[in-house]
């Protein structure tokens, strides 16, 4: 689908693109919103490379994000803090993780996670650090780094997409925003300059991401297996 861009030559580049209509909300539905940032290195994918370790890279960094979310949130925290039934001594999000364990991971996927209409919507901000000009220019290199980070928001459809990587003591469960990125309903980017001077802990070409993720839910009855 050709995005809409309201910028034409000018700074900052806006990008619409809409790929399905928002689920009807119906009882038992809960929509949700909230921002993930990301500062760091976003390559662009291509034929040759994938970027499959920038990409569990940028995963890897958004999870501790996403678990304090299911912590903070008054409605994921009952999956934290609820057992299954009573005299379940397994809590539900741990149950959730199971139903998604993948290559050595137990992933728990806030969008995708349960049965029904989920669905996601993203308005990402994109600041580089690039001449006005180049923001533009390099429209084809925007979205082949946009490929990039919709495949770390969600979990890997391949075992080689985590490089072999195994998880950490605070990564079971591992958080991730998507169990398929075919859930994302739209994808609004803007992309603008970063003005900021380099830090001493970063690269000139690091980019600065502000995530703004809108979320549809249904709670339902889990299920094993």
């Amino acid at each position: 689908m050709t995005p809409y861009s309201g910028a034409g030559e000018q700074c900052p580049r806006v990008q619409f693109y809409k790929y399905d209509d928002w689920p009807k909300s119906r009882e038992g539905a809960r929509e949700m919103e909230f921002r993930l940032v990301f500062q760091g290195k976003l390559p662009a994918a291509s034929q040759g490379n994938t970027r499959a370790e920038d990409k569990h890279r940028i995963r890897k960094a958004l999870h501790p994000q996403l678990r304090e979310l299911w912590k903070a949130d008054r409605y994921l925290r009952k999956y934290w803090m609820e057992s299954r039934s009573e005299g379940e001594e397994r809590f539900r999000f741990d149950l959730l993780a199971d139903n998604h364990a993948k290559c050595g991971y137990r992933f728990l996927p806030l969008v995708g996670s349960q049965a029904g209409d989920e669905a996601c919507s993203l308005d990402i901000l994109f600041l580089r650090r690039d001449q006005p000009g180049d923001l533009v220019s390099h429209g084809g290199d925007i979205d082949n780094r946009m490929k990039v980070l919709l495949d770390a928001l969600r979990m890997p459809d391949e075992c080689k997409e985590v490089c072999g990587d195994t998880p950490t003591a605070d990564e079971d469960p591992f958080f991730c925003l998507l169990k398929d990125d075919r859930l994302v309903t739209e994808l609004r980017i803007v992309t603008d300059r970063l003005l900021t001077p380099v830090t001493p802990d970063e690269r000139i070409h690091d980019v600065h991401l502000i995530i703004h993720v809108k979320t549809i839910s249904y709670d339902v009855a889990i299920t094993v297996g």
